[in-house]
């Protein structure tokens, strides 16, 4: 499932977001008729609605006009729609049965995060979502939802993605591991069964052939996705968004390179069917040369036996005595309370852009180099901080391995996590009663 985070980067997409807070069940008007509403599935110990199925039905069309991407057929639609709801549904009774829980604190804390991003108080943010014809708690329960499943998903689907460091090295030699580039994909799939007769393969193809026919002559490639591509992105018109070029898909990555954007593949067979993926748009990579500091601290924690007060006291002590001439090194052994720094007299090193807390690269970068930083307040406690050199360095290669070893676990986890939504859904009880 694809997390409500995704839909928040841009204001467009915050809208389409508040679309998604539709999907929710009934709201507090319908409850009184829920009685009368169909069953269009029972899976295992719960049902989908038909209320929720038009709900989500009006949701995604609402997304897809947004998006400029044409509809496909009503049927078609309602039944790859149904069929996400079901094993949402699944997802959900599995969460529930192992325990999984949001509590209000996380999910108030998410709320604000959402409306942060967005530039809102959460009071404006709520405004924003009742605009929409949405309540406050509608919205609550939908997060609470993508936040259940997409938990779930990490428990179970995390411990079956291992990297080792020879695949990261692997990767790095290959002509994938060494380029910057970026490109924007789109990718249909049509799907074959396990074990499929040469007959169902022949068919699969020529539907692949009159897929990439008919894209070609002019229908629009999202279009085609929803209305016939099994993959997980169908109903997000196949797009699978901005892919660093190590981070193409296997069966893409010798292919994408040589593509001009707005070209699709021709099929590619795989044991899941036949593929096609489409270059929506590229741009290069970007700069990794980036301004590194090494700078040296003290700390100074505030406990159970030292109050903060004492502790904010102990640290201008400090500082008092750097400024009287005494040596950092020493002063940092002595007294720090960072144990990892403490015994090299207080260095950290060449600190980059990221590498620490918001409040403590602050204030490093405000301090001038040779100068000591008045004391301050992070997280851990109260600082006194020197930088002692600013160098331009090219991290590319630590980048690089960091980056590798987060595309390939990345890839092993949509695979798995492709594997694992199949199994739980062919383990379920389902029954359709929407035909």
């Amino acid at each position: 499932m694809k997390s409500f985070s995704v839909f928040l980067q841009k204001k467009e997409a915050f809208l389409c977001w508040i679309g998604l807070l539709f999907l929710v069940g009934v709201n507090s008007s319908q409850a009184a008729y829920q009685s009368l509403d169909k069953v269009v599935a029972v899976v295992d110990d719960g049902v989908v609605l038909e209320s929720e199925l038009k709900s989500r039905i009006v949701t995604i069309t609402s997304r897809l006009n947004a998006q400029g991407t044409p509809l496909p057929p009503q049927d078609v639609m309602r039944k790859r729609i149904l069929e996400q709801l079901v094993t949402e549904q699944v997802q959900l009774q599995m969460a529930e049965r192992e325990g999984l829980r949001i509590d209000d604190n996380q999910l108030t804390e998410t709320m604000a995060n959402i409306a942060s991003r967005n530039g809102m108080s959460l009071e404006e943010f709520q405004v924003a979502i009742r605009s929409e014809g949405v309540t406050f708690a509608e919205a609550r329960e939908q997060i609470r939802r993508e936040m259940l499943t997409s938990r779930l998903q990490q428990k179970r689907v995390n411990g079956r993605v291992r990297v080792t460091d020879k695949e990261v090295e692997n990767f790095l030699a290959s002509s994938a591991g060494r380029s910057a580039l970026d490109y924007y994909l789109g990718h249909i799939l049509l799907a074959l069964p396990e074990n499929p007769s040469s007959e169902q393969v022949a068919q699969k193809g020529k539907e692949a052939l009159e897929v990439l026919a008919e894209i070609r002559s002019g229908v629009d490639f999202r279009q085609m996705a929803v209305a016939r591509s099994d993959g997980r992105n169908a109903l997000e018109g196949g797009v699978l968004g901005w892919r660093k070029e190590t981070e193409l898909p296997t069966i893409a990555a010798d292919i994408v390179p040589k593509m001009a954007v707005g070209e699709v593949s021709e099929p590619i067979r795989t044991d899941s069917g036949f593929h096609l993926i489409a270059l929506l748009d590229k741009r290069g990579g970007a700069s990794q040369v980036v301004t590194q500091k090494n700078v040296r601290h003290i700390l100074v924690k505030p406990s159970e036996i030292k109050t903060p007060e004492e502790a904010r006291a102990e640290i201008d002590v400090y500082y008092k005595k750097l400024l009287a001439g005494e040596d950092f090194s020493a002063l940092a052994k002595e007294h720090s309370e960072d144990p990892i720094s403490a015994v090299s007299g207080g260095e950290l090193g060449w600190v980059g852009p990221g590498d620490m807390v918001e409040t403590f690269e602050q204030q490093m970068n405000n301090t001038p180099t040779g100068v000591y930083s008045e004391p301050f307040l992070s997280p851990f406690g109260w600082h006194v901080l020197q930088v002692t050199e600013v160098r331009e360095q090219d991290i590319g290669a630590k980048l690089q391995a960091n980056q590798a070893r987060e595309v390939l676990t990345r890839k092993k986890y949509d695979t798995e996590l492709v594997k694992w939504l199949r199994e739980i859904r062919a383990e379920a009880f389902v029954e359709l009663k929407d035909q």
